[in-house]
């Protein structure tokens, strides 16, 4: 369930902003009735992301309290330290006894840690993609025989657009932003974009998707400032996209896994390499990334954290095993 989007049941008072002044006929949190009408029934309760980020802190109190000595997985992405604006924020995430938290990192976990609040750390899984249509994507942007950079991420402070933006130039690349704009950054990007001197695409045109995107690349750039994971550098890996990467924290987490990548900021390695590409170093990323981040390594991981919370009764069995 949730308050906007794609669900089976519908908590308008679930949704980003619901208890603001801007929320829809004035909805401020959840209808606590409504709210246990939905719940009731459930034997686990995965909240993903309500008590991560307060952006709904009406909804976060209203889940917590009805979950309290519940069994529930807290799923978190972003902490409220983590995000400039929310720095000083005490009291957060909410803790139970009854419940587990699950961070998508180390470095989340670590800091959950150091406040008292116990967590496990579960990596992102991917589904193995189709391949995409390089020539018909290449066809529709335009783009002939020249290198294509794709920035395969939203318009927002964070992501970096400027050194996307320079590499693109400094490799001879046209540069590709297919996200869209958000939190206010439309008139810097339109700034920046008209001041590029390599030739920009925006957006995914309509009938493309973003497997057709990472094919019709030369090489992904992702030069985010912050992510609390980064799930392009995945998603490149397997569609056998050289790649990118800015200096971010949790950056050194996925490498220490073996993934490989070019720096953002010297432009010389990504251009030797699109100059004579080495198809070791594609198949080796994508090898890591079936590994450690594909669908069965993360049933893997939530098998091991049901087990270890002594909820495979409570969910019929269900739980497959980890072992020989």
């Amino acid at each position: 369930m949730a308050g906007a989007g794609v669900a089976d049941r519908f908590l308008p008072g679930l949704a980003i902003g619901a208890e603001g002044g801007d929320a829809p006929c004035g909805v401020r949190g959840p209808d606590p009735d409504e709210l246990a009408r939905a719940l009731d029934g459930a034997d686990l309760v995965v909240v993903a992301n309500v008590c991560s980020l307060p952006l709904n802190p009406a909804a976060a109190s209203a889940l917590a309290a009805r979950l309290a000595g519940r069994p529930a997985i807290l799923h978190h992405h972003d902490l409220p330290w983590q995000r400039l604006r929310f720095a000083g924020m005490e009291g957060w995430p909410p803790d139970d006894p009854a419940w587990v938290h699950v961070t998508i990192n180390e470095l989340s976990r670590k800091e959950l840690a150091a406040r008292g609040i116990e967590a496990t750390t579960v990596y992102s899984g991917f589904a193995d993609p189709p391949p995409g249509r390089r020539e018909p994507a290449r066809e529709r942007l335009g783009v002939a025989g020249g290198r294509l950079l794709l920035q395969p991420t939203r318009a927002i402070a964070r992501k970096n657009v400027p050194a996307g933006l320079a590499l693109a130039e400094a490799v001879g690349a046209d540069y590709w932003l297919t996200g869209p704009i958000e939190e206010g950054y439309g008139p810097e990007l339109e700034r920046l974009l008209a001041a590029a001197s390599c030739p920009v695409h925006r957006r995914l045109p309509a009938g493309l998707t973003m497997d057709d995107a990472y094919a019709a690349s030369d090489a992904v750039v992702f030069p985010s400032t912050w992510e609390g994971f980064g799930a392009p550098v995945v998603e490149a890996s397997l569609h056998r996209r050289a790649l990118a990467v800015g200096d971010y924290p949790v950056a050194a987490e996925l490498a220490s896994f073996g993934l490989r990548w070019f720096p953002v900021e010297d432009p010389e390695p990504l251009r030797a390499f699109l100059a004579d590409p080495d198809p070791a170093l594609l198949d080796h990323n994508r090898a890591v990334a079936l590994r450690h981040f594909s669908l069965d390594a993360l049933t893997r991981q939530l098998a091991e954290l049901l087990r270890v919370a002594g909820w495979g009764a409570l969910l019929g069995g269900g739980v497959p095993r980890t072992g020989p």
